[in-house]
C-alpha cells in the first residue's frame, strides 16, 4: 500500500480554502412531504456553517451548558446521533451525513424530539475536520462506513492514515474513537491502519469484547438489517493517547 503521508496540522489546514468532493449518490428515493419540510424549515437551523478560512470552536455552535463535543462521521438516518443526544443532554453532537435522505430523516427526528444539542453537516466531513481546533473533540464515531469493496475504490475509504491523522489531532487525550463494521475485508483494513497509528490505542479487555456492543452504543436499523442478512458486526473502541510529533 505504500507509506501514508502525514496530514496537515490544524494550523496549516485553516490557511487553505476547503474544497472536497463526496462520492456516490446524494439523493435516493423521493422524499415524503414531512421529510421535505424538515429540509426546508428545520435543517437551516441545525446546519453547521463552516468558515471559509480560520478555525471553528465547536462549542460556539451550541447554546447552554454543553460540556463535551462528539462527532459522528456518516450518521446515516440519524438514529444513533439522536439516541446519543437524548441520552447525553450536556453533550453537543455534530452529525455528518452527505446524503439527502439521511439528513432529512435526522432533521425530522431532531425536530420531533425537540433536541437542542444536535448540529448537522450535510456534506463531506473533511472540511469540518480542517477547521476544528486541536483537542476539541471528546468522542468520534465512524459506524458502518461504506466499505468500497472494489480495489480501485479503496482510496475512498474513510478509515485511512491521512484521515486518522487529522481526526487524532482534533481529539483530546483520553477521547474515544468508536468504529463499527460488518464487512470483514474492511475490518482487516481498519485494524491494519488503526493498530499502526501512534496516537490511537486499541486495548481489548477480552478475546471477544469486539463482538459485543457496549450498553451506550445503540443498534441502528442498518446494523439490524445486516444481522438479518447474516452479517456479523465488529465494534472497536480506541483511545487517544499522547504522542507528540504533531499529535
Amino acid at each position: 500500500m505504500g507509506k501514508d503521508r502525514p496530514g496537515r496540522s490544524a494550523e496549516e489546514s485553516h490557511l487553505t480554502p476547503r474544497r472536497h468532493g463526496t462520492h456516490g449518490r446524494r439523493l435516493g428515493r423521493p422524499l415524503r412531504r414531512g421529510r421535505r419540510e424538515a429540509l426546508t424549515e428545520w435543517l437551516p437551523k441545525l446546519r453547521v456553517e463552516l468558515p471559509y478560512f480560520g478555525l471553528l470552536d465547536p462549542h460556539d455552535l451550541f447554546s447552554g451548558s454543553i460540556q463535551r463535543i462528539w462527532l459522528e462521521i456518516g450518521a446515516g438516518n440519524g438514529d444513533h446521533a439522536v439516541w446519543q443526544a437524548e441520552a447525553n443532554p450536556d453533550t453537543g453532537v455534530i452529525a455528518v451525513e452527505p446524503f439527502v435522505n439521511g439528513v432529512a430523516n435526522l432533521a425530522a427526528q431532531v425536530r420531533a424530539k425537540g433536541l437542542s444539542n444536535v448540529r448537522i453537516v450535510d456534506g463531506d466531513v473533511r472540511p469540518l475536520i480542517d477547521c476544528l481546533p486541536p483537542a476539541s473533540l471528546d468522542r468520534v464515531f465512524i459506524l458502518f462506513p461504506d466499505p468500497w469493496p472494489k480495489r480501485r475504490h479503496w482510496r475512498r475509504r474513510i478509515v485511512n492514515r491521512a484521515v486518522l491523522d487529522e481526526i487524532a489531532r482534533r481529539m483530546r487525550v483520553g477521547a474515544e474513537l468508536r468504529i463499527a463494521t460488518d464487512h470483514q475485508d474492511y475490518l482487516v483494513w481498519m485494524l491494519q491502519h488503526l493498530r499502526q497509528h501512534p496516537a490511537l490505542r486499541w486495548s481489548p479487555k477480552s478475546a471477544d469484547d469486539w463482538r459485543r456492543r457496549p450498553d451506550d452504543w445503540p443498534e441502528t436499523r442498518f446494523e439490524a438489517k445486516g444481522a438479518e442478512a447474516g452479517r456479523r458486526s465488529t465494534y472497536l473502541t480506541l483511545t487517544r493517547v499522547g504522542y507528540g510529533d504533531g499529535y
